[in-house]
C-alpha cells in the first residue's frame, strides 16, 4: 500500500469529484493521504475532510505565497491542531521564487509555525523553494529538530538534504522526481535511506510521467514510488512498505 503524504483535496480540481479521486485512490493502493492546509480561512474545509474520511488527515497552516493575512501566531496554531486528525503544522516555509522584495514577513511566519509545532508536539511540513539557505538557517535558530518534519516536494541538493535529515526531517519525492530533466533528484533519491524518506504527489499540481501535465491525484502517487524503486533497483513493494511505515512513525497517525 501506498500512502501520499502531501495532497490537496479541499482544491476545486480534486474536490469537485471528491468520490471519484477517492476510488482511484483505492484501484491504485493508495491506502491513506494527508490533506495540506495552505490558509487558516480554509482550514475548516480540510479538517472536515478528515473528519469525513478514516483514511484522510489534515494539517493546520499558512503557505508562504499567501501575502496580505492576518498573521497566524503560533499558540492559535497549535490549538487549532489539537485535533486527532490534525497531524501537522503547515504547510510553512519560504518561497523567494514566486515573491519578491521585503519577504521579513515571510520568515517570521515561519518561526511562528516553528514554535507552533513545539508546542503541540506535532511535525511540521516545510515547503522551501530558492531560500534554502534561510529555510535552514531558521529551522536551527527556532529548534526545529524538537519538532521534526519533513521537507515537502524536494528538489533541493543532497547537501540541504543531509543537513535537514541531521535536524530530525524527512525528505518527500513528488512527481518531479519522474522528470527527465530531474537529474540531480535523481541522485537525491538513490542515496537517502529508505528510513528517511516519504512519497507525496502535491496533487492537483506536479502529476509525474506518465501523466505529467494532467490535473494530479493521489492515485498517481504509486508512480513516484516506481521511479523511485527503479533508480535504486528494489521493488517497489520495499518502498511502499519503508514510506507508509515512516509516514505513521512521523505524524503518528491513527
Amino acid at each position: 500500500m501506498f500512502i501520499d503524504s502531501h495532497c490537496h483535496l479541499d482544491f476545486p480540481d480534486l474536490s469537485s469529484n471528491l468520490d471519484e479521486v477517492l476510488e482511484k485512490m483505492r484501484e491504485n493502493q493508495v491506502s491513506h493521504a494527508l490533506c495540506v492546509s495552505v490558509n487558516l480561512d480554509d482550514f475548516p474545509r480540510v479538517r472536515a475532510l478528515a473528519e469525513s474520511h478514516p483514511n484522510l488527515y489534515a494539517s493546520v497552516g499558512v503557505h508562504p505565497d499567501y501575502e496580505n493575512l492576518a498573521e497566524p501566531q503560533a499558540a492559535q496554531l497549535a490549538s487549532l491542531a489539537d485535533h486527532p486528525k490534525v497531524i501537522a503544522i503547515g504547510e510553512t516555509g519560504l518561497d523567494y521564487f514566486r515573491l519578491k522584495g521585503d519577504l521579513e514577513w515571510q520568515r517570521d511566519r515561519f518561526r511562528q509555525h516553528i514554535r507552533a509545532a513545539r508546542q503541540c508536539g506535532k511535525p511540521l511540513i516545510v515547503h522551501t523553494r530558492a531560500a534554502a539557505d534561510d529555510t535552514l538557517r531558521i529551522m536551527a535558530e527556532e529548534g526545529a529538530e524538537n519538532a521534526g518534519g519533513v521537507m515537502h516536494c524536494f528538489t533541493e541538493s543532497w547537501e540541504v538534504a543531509e543537513q535537514a535529515m541531521e535536524m530530525n526531517f524527512y525528505i518527500s519525492f513528488s512527481g518531479i522526481v519522474t522528470f527527465k530533466n530531474a537529474v540531480a533528484l535523481k541522485d537525491v533519491a538513490k542515496r537517502i535511506k529508505l528510513e528517511k524518506m516519504l512519497i507525496e504527489t502535491d496533487s492537483p499540481y506536479l502529476a509525474p510521467v506518465p501523466h505529467r501535465g494532467k490535473i494530479n491525484q493521489p492515485a498517481f502517487v504509486r508512480h513516484v514510488a516506481e521511479e523511485i524503486a527503479a533508480l535504486r533497483g528494489i521493488s517497489v513493494d520495499e518502498i511502499a512498505a519503508a514510506t507508509s511505515d515512516n509516514f505513521f512513525k512521523l505524524f503518528k497517525a491513527a
